[in-house]
């Protein structure tokens, strides 16, 4: 069941949260999950609940082959939360899936969430020695079992000795009986914005989750701040202090969709200006602009704008390499790029091309781009990248190789652009990346670009680190306690 995937930092997840009464809400969230499904592609999970039972799904693979209409007509209720999921944290696995369902004193919960922690070892080994049962190897099991255990003194007060708990990244969306309770990490760095539908109020990862079910959005949740969701309306509270704001810069250069808000602008125009301000950085003569799609559009227009050169599509993506349940032999992956671009060699033919994308890591995926450009005939192809280099692993959410498999962390800019066969190689910097935006650089966390982690890190974290056997069914039912 593994993708075949270009060498790109892995997404992390994304998640919805749902109070509306008298409406289908498991389908209102497979929706809101469908419009989040660039974040998380190796499972997916809806929870609802009516009141007095929690029913959910879940299962491995994109949200439209984990649901079917029989499925989603059996999750009734007027509550709801769900995920999709990348793992940052444990194996790609069924017990893996999210939300999290366990037992509380109040009934069913279960826990959405977006990150990632950095005392899971810590946490993970106090709880299991006070009797807690772990199903999963993911952190955000833990979550939902303090969450849980704090239940019996109210949600402001289990949520506020959770938060103060658990460190590192994360936005979370809990379901409970009667209310949809949704917080975010005190630095803020994964995203989480909260608005209205129909004749109920909702939570998403993404303003892009609220158009398509016909929500509104009011406003992103303020780092360290929890919202209820309930028959009285929402109600916001600012659980624990907030830190020095610390959004992931990565959101605005490739994870998050173009159409979404972030910092008060939209990722697409943020996007363009970090093309504009790429052609300031490193300008060069050339015949054309061409972008690596999708992600590299808005930046390419953007470099042409400024610089005066022609923006021309140079290659087509196929719309259907998502994940497989075939598997790919190695020659199949020998081929990575060729599998999902093919050149427009009419464009391409004799031009000097600059190509316009988003992120290097391992340097691979560029490599193959580069000679795909120049069997097609390219006479030079300018390799510009909106991301500056990326010399740290991230610990915050984001899968991304270790700092033994970076490019920038290995090499100088001049040995990648050989390593690759570029003609040239640009990045842009830190300060035009954040310029771009149009927030301070304080505003950010740039850990995987210049190594500064606005959270100290464990020397021993890992992915993988807490493997346990499976103990989670596709479907289920909790009754909650008279």
């Amino acid at each position: 069941m593994e993708p075949l995937e270009l060498d790109r930092p892995k997404e992390e997840c994304g998640i919805f949260g749902v109070f509306a009464p008298k409406t289908e809400v498991a389908k209102l969230t497979f929706f809101g999950l469908f419009a989040l499904q660039h974040r998380g592609q190796e499972s997916a999970g809806i929870a609802v609940s009516d009141g007095s039972t929690l029913r959910f799904h879940k299962g491995m693979g994109l949200v439209s082959q984990v649901f079917t209409e029989q499925m989603l007509s059996e999750l009734q209720g007027d509550l709801a939360v769900g995920h999709t999921r990348y793992s940052t944290t444990g194996v790609s696995e069924i017990k893996n899936a999210q939300p999290i369902v366990c037992q509380s004193i109040v009934g069913g919960v279960a826990v959405a969430h977006n990150g990632n922690l950095i005392n899971t070892a810590e946490l993970r080994t106090k709880l299991a020695a006070e009797g807690v049962v772990f199903t999963s190897s993911n952190d955000s099991e833990i979550i939902a079992h303090l969450l849980s255990r704090h239940l019996a003194l109210g949600v402001d007060e289990a949520v506020r000795l959770t938060m103060e708990q658990i460190k590192g990244a994360y936005s979370v969306a809990v379901l409970l009986p009667d209310k949809v309770v949704a917080f975010r990490d005190p630095l803020g760095v994964r995203p989480l914005a909260v608005g209205r539908v129909r004749d109920g109020w909702m939570v998403a990862s993404e303003t892009c989750a609220f158009a398509p079910v016909g929500g509104k959005v009011d406003r992103e949740l303020c780092p360290g701040e929890m919202v209820v969701l309930d028959a009285t309306g929402m109600r916001f509270r600012q659980v624990v202090p907030s830190g020095a704001e610390k959004m992931c810069l990565f959101e605005f250069i490739y994870f998050a969709r173009p159409d979404s808000r972030m910092y008060g602008t939209t990722i697409y125009s943020a996007r363009e200006r970090m093309g504009q301000q790429l052609a300031i950085e490193h300008p060069v003569e050339a015949d054309i602009v061409v972008p690596v799609p999708d992600s590299g559009i808005p930046a390419a227009l953007g470099y042409s704008r400024h610089s005066g050169i022609p923006f021309k599509e140079g290659m087509t993506k196929s719309r259907y390499i998502h994940r497989t349940f075939i598997q790919p032999d190695q020659k199949m992956r020998e081929m990575g790029v060729r599998m999902k671009l093919a050149p427009l060699e009419d464009h391409i033919r004799g031009r000097r091309i600059v190509l316009v994308d988003d992120s290097i890591v391992r340097a691979t995926t560029t490599k193959q781009l580069v000679r795909l450009l120049f069997e097609a005939g390219a006479a030079e192809v300018h390799v510009r990248i909106t991301a500056p280099p990326i010399t740290n692993p991230c610990f915050y959410g984001i899968d991304m190789a270790g700092k033994g498999e970076l490019a920038a962390a290995q090499m100088s800019i001049e040995e990648i652009c050989k390593s690759v066969g570029a003609t040239s190689l640009g990045y842009l910097s830190i300060e035009g990346a954040v310029h771009a935006v149009g927030r301070e650089e304080s505003a950010f966390c740039l850990a995987c670009f210049n190594g500064n982690y606005p959270l100290p890190v464990p020397e021993d974290i890992s992915k993988h680190a807490f493997e346990t056997p499976p103990d989670v069914g596709a479907m289920a039912a909790i009754q909650t306690r008279d």
